[in-house]
């Protein structure tokens, strides 16, 4: 008898990989974030992408990065994260991770210190020097909640559809 695969993914890969995947669901043309919670025991527990609101057609909306406030996408769009944690209809995220693949924003991370999410595992920090992920990071560290970057492992892991 042979023993166990010893090449499968691990939890980070997958979870990760969840999260990107959900951000192919995006139809921002600029930015497909995901984000995917775990519970503590490693269990899915939601997953969400950037997009309108439910009920707001993404064709009636800008998807626009520049222009006047009300013409661009910044002032609609629900971010991945937040989604996420209101996709949640399982009552407490207290103590679980996220895995996103863009370093949250100061607006999502009130929504997941709130929630009671303790780590987040993101895939890049795209704009760490704004004033939104600055804010971000000193309300996380305040709050006592734990980021790190994910590092990939370099494995190429592939599938069709």
């Amino acid at each position: 008898m042979s023993g166990k695969r010893t090449d499968y993914i691990t939890w980070d890969e997958y979870f990760m990989g969840v999260a990107k995947l959900a951000g192919l669901r995006s139809k921002d043309p600029n930015s497909q974030v995901g984000s995917c919670i775990v519970s503590p025991n490693n269990k899915i527990l939601s997953m969400g992408y950037n997009g309108f609101p439910m009920g707001c057609p993404d064709d009636e909306f800008p998807w626009e990065r520049e222009g006047e406030p009300l013409d661009t996408k910044y002032v609609y769009v629900t971010h991945s994260e937040l989604n996420a944690i209101l996709n949640y209809r399982g009552g407490s995220l207290e103590g679980a991770k996220l895995y996103v693949s863009m370093f949250p924003c100061n607006e999502c991370a009130k929504a997941i210190i709130q929630s009671g999410i303790k780590e987040i595992i993101y895939g890049e920090d795209k704009y760490p020097d704004t004033p939104s992920v600055i804010a971000s990071k000193k309300m996380l560290n305040a709050a006592g909640v734990r980021y790190r970057r994910y590092v990939p492992t370099g494995r190429e892991i592939r599938f069709t559809v």
